[in-house]
């Protein structure tokens, strides 16, 4: 699959969520696992202090709620 330009069916979507609950980087991590598992998802970065969570994913794999429910999976809430 193409990672930039979606050219197989879907198109990349970038997008910030804001995760509540994390507090240290087992948490960070632990986010960014969950996400990244998901198939289409090309980036997952976690940054503590803002408590968001920036994805880049092709909308023809996944959509943003199954990324949501990875993050609530993992113990997190999506607000």
């Amino acid at each position: 699959m193409c990672k930039t330009c979606g050219c197989h069916g879907g198109s990349i979507e970038k997008c910030t969520l804001t995760v509540e609950g994390m507090t240290c980087n087992h948490c960070k991590a632990a986010v960014e696992k969950a996400v990244r598992a998901l198939p289409g998802v090309m980036a997952a970065e976690v940054d503590l202090a803002a408590k968001a969570l920036k994805i880049d994913f092709d909308t023809a794999k996944n959509s943003l709620d199954d990324i949501k429910h990875a993050v609530e999976e993992a113990g997190y809430k999506v607000v």
